[in-house]
Order: C-alpha cells, then sequence, then structure tokens
C-alpha cells in the first residue's frame, strides 16, 4: 500500500491526467488537480514567504504547518537544533540517532518537492528564526504545536517576540486527536482520571481531516546560513559504532512509518489483544518512535484502526473488534499524557496527587545503579534492563515491571527513573513517561494502589513462562531451567552447578526479600500517612487537594506564564482558534475528603509501626536539580555512563519538609561497564 506522494514520485510510475486534470500514475487516482485544486495548494493569488519551522512534526503528509505555508506561496523548511534550550531534556543517544536519520529522510523529500531543508545550529531558537525570516523576507511563521513544560515556554515566547516584531505566526494541532483545551468535564474542569477524560474526548466531533502532502512546493527566495546533517552534532564519533546497530532494527523517516503502521494494521492488528502481552518479538506495533517524532500523524494512525474496529464489529469479529479497541485506548493514553501536562506542567517533575508529597523515597544510589545494570538478582527486572541498555528499547510490559520494583521494590524515587528512561529509550517521549511513572507510583488517581506491590518471579511465569526472554539478555542464566529461571535463589545446589550459576559471583542474590520489600513498603505509606494525617488536621476547611499546586515552586524549565486562561486567547497579534494556548492553574482541582478514615485503619492493622522509621542511605548533601541530563554532559566530555541524579523529594532520616528540601549538585561516581555477556547481548541485538 503506497501513499500518493510515493506513487507520484516513483522513478518507475506512469502518469498521466484526464481532461479534468485528475493525475493518474500506474492507474492509482491521486486526489491533485491541476486546475480545480490551484487554489487550494497555491492560494487566491496573494504570494507569502513563509518559514515552516519544523519539530516534532518530520513529515510531508498530513502536515497542517506544511499545508498552510504551501497554500499562500513560496516555503522555508527549517529545523533548528539548540542543545542549550534542551536543558534537562535532552535526547539521549539513541534518540538523537532516530532523529539524525529522520532529518535525512525529511530533508531527501521535501528537496524532490522542490523545497530545500535549512538545517541551523544554534544558541537561541528565536534569534535563528528572526534571522531567517530577514534573509528571505519572511512574512509569516508556521508550526505545529507541542505540549512539554520546555516547549509551552519556549513557544509562547517566540510567538510574543515575532508579533511584536510584526511577524504573522500561526501554529496549528499536529499531534493530537484533541487539544488539551478542548476536552472538559461538564463542570468546565479539567478531568484527573483517565477513562472519563477518553470518553469524552471520543464523544467530541472533530471535523479537521488529513491534510493531502503538497504536490510540489517553491522555495523561498534567498540565502540562509545553513549547516550539514553531521554539522548538527547530533552523533558524535564514539557513538556511531554502537548506534549501527540500531540501523538493522530500525528505519526512521515518515514514509517508513507509513508501511509500519500499514504493514501492523494488515498483519498484526488482529491478534493485539492477545499477543501484545507477549514479552520478547514483535508483538506490538512498533509505532511509538514514528509518533514521537512526528513522523505519522496519529490521526491516521486512529482513523486506520478505527476502519478496522468497525469492519470487525459488522462481521461480528470479536477478537478484532477487542484487539482494535484496546489499541484505540493505547492511542488514548498518548493524548492523556499530553492533556495532563498541559494542564499541570509540574508533573514532570512532582508527584500529580498531593499525598505523594510526604512519601519517604529512599535515595540510594547504590540501589539505582544496580537497577540500571540489571543486577538486581530478579531475572525478569535484569533483562529487561539489559535490553534497555543494549538497545533503547524494551516491551511496554516489561516498563511497567522495572518501573514498578524501582518505585515499590527499591522506594527510589520515580522521577530517577524517568529521567533514565528519557536518557535511554529510543522512543523517549517525556509525556508519555511522565504518566507512566506517575501511574506506577501511586501519582494519578486512577493509577496503581501504592500499596499493590507485583512479584517479579510471578510476573515472570505469566509473561515469559519458559524463561526465553530471560535467557536471551541473561546468558549467565540460559542454561537455567524454566522452573527455576524467575527464581534461581530457590533452585537446589546441583540444579545451579548443572547450569553454571554461581549466586553472588556470576548472577546476583536479589538485592531485597519480597517480603522486606513488602514490609519497606508498608512502613513508608504509615509515614507518608501520618505525615499526612497531621497536615489535615490543621487544615481549617478540612479537605485537601488531590492537585498539589506548587507551580510557584518549580524551577525555570517549568515557569510556565499563569497570566492566561487556558480558554481564554493568546496575547499575540497573530493569534486565531487555531493557536497554541497556556495552561492555567485556575480552577483546575478536585477536593476529596480527609483520609481519617484510611489513617485509622491503617493505625489499627499497623500499630507497631507507628515508632518505627525506613532505614534509608544517607547522602552526602541533598541531591542534585535535573538542570543537566547526563546525555547534555557527553558534550562536556563526561562519560556516557555517568548519570546526573534528579531532583530529590522528602528525605525520611530527618522528617524534613517537602518544601524545605534544598537541592544541590552531586553526581553519582562513573558506572562500571557491563560484563562481557551484556556486550554480546548488544551485538545480538539486531530487532526490537
Amino acid at each position: 500500500m503506497f501513499s500518493g506522494y510515493e506513487l507520484a514520485h516513483s522513478h518507475d510510475a506512469s502518469q498521466s491526467r484526464n481532461e479534468y486534470g485528475v493525475l493518474y500514475v500506474n492507474g492509482y487516482q491521486i486526489l491533485q488537480y491541476v486546475y480545480a485544486m490551484n487554489i487550494m495548494w497555491f492560494g487566491n493569488g496573494e504570494q507569502f514567504q513563509t518559514i515552516v519551522w519544523f519539530r516534532r512534526d518530520l513529515r510531508i503528509e498530513d502536515n497542517p504547518a506544511l499545508a498552510a505555508a504551501a497554500r499562500n506561496g513560496s516555503v522555508l523548511p527549517v529545523f533548528i537544533w539548540c542543545p542549550k534550550e534542551e536543558g534537562q531534556f535532552y535526547p539521549g543517544r539513541v534518540s538523537r540517532w532516530w532523529l539524525k536519520q529522520s532529518l535525512i529522510h525529511l530533508k531527501q523529500s521535501l528537496k524532490s518537492l522542490g523545497a530545500e531543508l535549512v538545517l541551523i545550529k544554534a544558541q537561541s531558537t528565536l534569534s535563528a528564526l528572526t534571522e531567517c525570516v530577514d534573509a528571505v523576507g519572511a512574512t509569516k511563521v508556521v508550526y505545529n504545536h507541542l505540549y512539554d513544560p520546555v516547549s509551552l515556554v519556549r513557544d509562547h515566547n517566540i510567538k510574543q517576540k515575532l508579533g511584536e516584531l510584526g511577524i504573522s505566526i500561526q501554529s496549528y494541532n499536529g499531534d493530537l486527536l484533541n487539544e488539551p483545551w478542548e476536552v472538559y468535564d461538564d463542570d468546565g474542569k479539567v478531568f484527573t482520571t483517565f477513562d472519563a477524560y477518553w470518553e469524552k474526548s471520543l464523544s467530541i466531533q472533530n471535523e479537521s481531516g488529513s491534510h493531502l502532502p503538497p504536490w510540489r512546493l517553491t522555495q523561498a527566495a534567498g540565502s540562509v546560513k545553513m549547516c550539514s546533517i553531521e554539522e548538527l552534532g547530533l552523533e558524535n564519533e564514539s557513538e556511531k559504532s554502537s548506534n549501527a546497530l540500531l540501523g538493522k532494527g530500525w528505519t526512521p523517516g515518515w514514509s517508513n512509518a507509513d508501511k509500519a503502521l500499514t504493514e501492523f494494521v494488515e498483519s498484526n492488528l488482529l491478534a493485539y489483544s492477545k499477543d501484545r502481552l507477549r514479552v520478547g518479538g514483535n508483538s506490538t506495533s512498533l509505532l511509538s518512535p514514528y509518533l514521537h517524532f512526528g513522523e505519522v500523524s496519529v490521526r491516521k494512525v486512529f482513523n486506520s484502526v478505527r476502519l478496522k474496529q468497525i469492519l470487525w464489529t459488522k462481521e461480528g469479529n470479536s477478537v478484532g473488534k477487542d484487539s482494535a479497541t484496546i489499541y484505540l485506548r493505547a492511542i488514548g493514553l498518548r493524548e492523556y499524557s499530553r492533556y495532563i501536562c498541559f494542564n499541570f506542567p509540574f508533573t514532570h517533575e512532582r508527584s500529580l496527587l498531593n499525598n505523594l508529597r510526604f512519601f519517604p523515597w529512599n535515595a540510594d544510589q547504590a540501589h539505582f545503579k544496580a537497577w540500571r545494570q540489571g543486577r538486581t538478582g530478579y531475572p525478569l527486572v535484569d533483562a529487561g534492563m539489559r535490553e534497555l541498555w543494549a538497545t533503547g528499547w524494551v516491551h511496554n510490559k516489561i516498563r511497567v515491571i522495572v518501573s514498578s520494583f524501582f518505585v515499590k521494590f527499591l522506594l527510589l524515587p520515580w522521577q530517577w527513573g524517568m529521567k533514565y528512561f528519557w536518557d535511554t529509550l529510543l522512543d523517549a517521549d517525556l509525556e508519555s513517561d511522565i504518566i507512566g511513572w506517575q501511574y506506577i507510583s501511586g501519582s494519578l488517581p486512577d493509577g496503581h494502589e501504592l500499596e499493590r506491590l507485583d512479584n517479579p518471579e510471578v510476573q515472570g511465569f505469566n509473561y515469559d513462562p519458559e524463561g526465553e526472554y530471560v535467557r536471551h539478555w541473561l546468558p549467565e542464566l540460559a542454561r537455567m531451567p524454566a522452573e527455576w529461571i524467575h527464581h534461581p535463589w530457590d533452585a537446589p545446589p546441583n540444579v545451579l552447578k548443572a547450569a553454571g550459576v554461581e549466586l553472588g559471583m556470576n548472577y546476583p542474590n536479589p538485592i531485597i526479600d519480597v517480603d522486606v520489600a513488602r514490609d519497606r513498603l508498608m512502613q513508608a505509606i504509615f509515614i507518608m500517612r501520618e505525615k499526612e494525617a497531621a497536615v489535615n488536621a490543621s487544615d481549617a476547611s478540612g479537605t485537601i487537594e488531590v492537585v498539589f499546586d506548587n507551580s510557584e515552586n518549580v524551577g525555570d524549565s517549568a515557569n510556565i506564564p499563569k497570566d492566561d486562561v487556558v480558554k481564554g486567547k493568546m496575547p499575540c497579534p497573530s493569534s486565531s482558534s487555531y493557536d497554541q494556548r497556556v495552561p492555567s492553574m485556575q480552577n483546575t482541582y478536585k477536593k476529596r475528603p480527609k483520609p481519617e478514615e484510611d489513617t485509622k485503619k491503617l493505625n489499627d492493622n499497623r500499630l507497631s509501626y507507628k515508632n518505627e522509621r525506613i532505614k534509608m542511605s544517607n547522602v552526602d548533601g541533598d541531591l542534585c536539580s535535573t538542570a543537566e541530563s547526563s546525555s547534555m554532559k557527553k558534550q562536556m566530555t563526561i562519560s556516557r555512563n555517568s548519570f546526573s541524579v534528579p531532583r530529590t523529594i522528602t528525605m525520611s532520616h530527618d522528617r524534613k519538609s517537602f518544601d524545605d528540601e534544598a537541592s544541590s549538585h552531586v553526581k553519582l561516581q562513573k558506572e562500571e561497564e557491563i560484563d562481557t555477556e551484556i556486550n554480546s547481548c548488544k551485538n545480538e541485538a539486531t530487532t526490537r
């Protein structure tokens, strides 16, 4: 199945037009017209010089900003790489590799249409854009929306500054089915549970259709200083050998995204409801990196799956219907992640629920290192972490398992895990990672219960019953029988000897016993509830906010302007109904009763814990801010194995208040390389 763009630009394609100017390629009718559609693509006579600012919308098809620019005259496609502005969310190695390949693909596609993608490495995006405006005499700048805190601040400031210079700025929805400011409950408040949000979102009749790719583009006249793809610095020499392996399993680029979508919908969607929980192999759509970089529009993915859902429903195919419904729900979760991050822009650093403000996290750097290296002693957890390190990819179920272990067993701050995922995942997506980690840590109203502790041994037998996944990523356990592979510590000595396993030598003992982990988790919850009850007792109104508005305490990276209400217009000379809004912290909070009954129940059941406190690792000084990621530090010749620990929350040993915790810069010592068997796994990783 080919797109109209691919057919029309194929060297082997035979092209003809009928008397109405309809283009036919190899017998396929292409929805482009020479005369009748001339107004659609080239405007009504008034010509503009428009800058198309590409970001995470690296595609030709269904790109509203590009389509709008193409209709109104000549265009200057621009991609600006500004590492300084990425700050704490500077992309990791594998994510930058994907970005580089996607830009190469986009540049070739635009060139075939008659336009040159201008690549710019700059210290300031605003300065780079103004230079482009001056160089070609542009009268307009267009781009598609982003919703993460860093982009919201940057885009808001750029729109204001360019507007002050008299430049028309227009932004579009190229990433979502519905904008975050379009979905509210009946009282006009923000949803804080997914099911309610998704039900309302599906009920909204969005009349905007897909945007056809432009048939041709006219390059804006003028000379702009640009750099080559290598000069952008997305990949350094030391990374190229490792990155070469990625190309064996992945093919970035918007037309490849279209092929991946077609293959999934036509071949794998039907069995998705049964196969999606099978770890190892290609049991999922593998579309997440394409979606993150905007190489395929979520609207196209949604509509393709929705058509199958309708067809299978009419045919009475319950398996296919369920598969489509489950996958659409996954699309909904991606939408919801942007919805939450837009309306609560502090969630990349703070929990959505107020009660976790008091949770006594265990800032144990040794445990953090063991988790990263896949040396916790729990095979399924370790296999997942080693796959992540070697390939930049891991199955969603494994992500849930390793995240849950991180938070519930080790009591490590979820922000640390989220930041590590950002640095290592090929499809690292800030909004999705925020929602995932907050869901696991009990930070969302409809997330996992904080008390829930899933046993990795049980999960291993559920999702990897024969141990094939574990054996692939843990060569030291390759000869362990399936009966013992998920709990080798219980295996008889003769079994361990036959398998060549020496616990504590070539494979670690469990970092913590399951029962001990459960007791520590309950103690931590008791402390949290005790502190929360004390605060509630001093609350004259008798209620607390479910959502904690700590936006005033969030650093510059999330300094969202608060003088614009969600439903109001942007104070920009070129605003329109399509334009980006900025979040408001007003009228978005819901109340709940004081948890006196919950506290009393916990006191009755675990009275013996009242005077006990968890023994925490005493870190020298408070933990550092996430102002610089480990990936960012690579530019300053810091080892690729070093990791910058995110901002801390409450330490339990002195029971300090959350707001009183200072932050200072502390850096983990350089990690030791994982054993040679992990490196051999890396060399074997050709598929994800």
